[in-house]
């Protein structure tokens, strides 16, 4: 199994480079046969570090090869963020409650593994829950932790009310793991089946989905995948 961290500094290495303007507009990337010999990786994790920097519209790919974006996103990496400001993000807004519908010990997704770097057959933590004001949902989301903090934080398993709020911070606490590297991914696409369930709405509406990844030098800390519904806005507050 291709380790997580090898298509993460991959991504991160084309990504930096294209923010600093070493890549420059119109660029053409190495094929990825060179990219896979340079970090002695698999063909598999170099498409998808290629893949996650497209999607972030850094870069193109076509019939002749893979070329920097016409119009790259020229901002902070994640990294660059977090060591100038303290970061501020909640989902809920005010007057917004949120349930939690599942709290379990699970054997998750490959992808999943992937991104912890598990074992086959080693578990997680998977906390699946919706925010809303009255009637209308405004979240749907799931959230994985590593296993080991279910002992710490045995509200990572407990589905009664109010025991969402603030559970990030109760993690750090309980663990001493401090976020120094955080990711966002965000796109627009057409709810599939349950995410049209969980937030009420007809399957293929427009919703905003994204993907979130906490982590220290000793790995993940919180993954989460989130969607909200059409005409709904998601925020960030700095504070240096």
């Amino acid at each position: 199994m291709p380790s997580p961290k090898t298509f993460t500094k991959i991504a991160d290495h084309f990504r930096e480079r294209i923010l600093s303007g070493e890549l420059e507009p119109g660029a053409k990337l190495p094929t990825n046969r060179e990219i896979a010999g340079q970090w002695q990786a698999a063909a598999a994790t170099v498409s998808r570090a290629l893949q996650a920097l497209q999607v972030e519209n850094f870069i193109r790919t076509t019939p002749r090869g893979t070329y920097v974006a016409d119009d790259p996103r020229w901002t902070l990496s994640a990294r660059d963020r977090l060591a100038r400001v303290q970061r501020v993000k909640s989902f809920l807004a005010e007057g917004e409650t949120s349930r939690v519908t599942a709290a379990e010990l699970i054997v998750p997704p490959l992808y999943v593994a992937e991104i912890f770097d598990l074992e086959t057959g080693d578990q997680v933590v998977r906390r699946e829950w919706l925010a809303g004001r009255g009637k209308t949902r405004t979240v749907f989301a799931v959230t994985w932790y590593p296993a080991p903090f279910a002992a710490l934080v045995p509200d990572l398993l407990n589905i009664a009310p109010g025991r969402n709020h603030g559970l990030s911070a109760r993690v750090l606490e309980a663990t001493g793991r401090t976020i120094t590297h955080a990711r966002d991914d965000m796109h627009a696409r057409p709810a599939d089946a349950r995410e049209a369930s969980a937030l009420g709405l007809p399957v293929g509406s427009p919703i905003l989905a994204g993907a979130h990844r906490w982590s220290d030098v000793e790995g993940i800390i919180e993954y989460g995948e989130w969607c909200l519904p059409p005409r709904f806005t998601i925020g960030y507050e700095y504070q240096s």
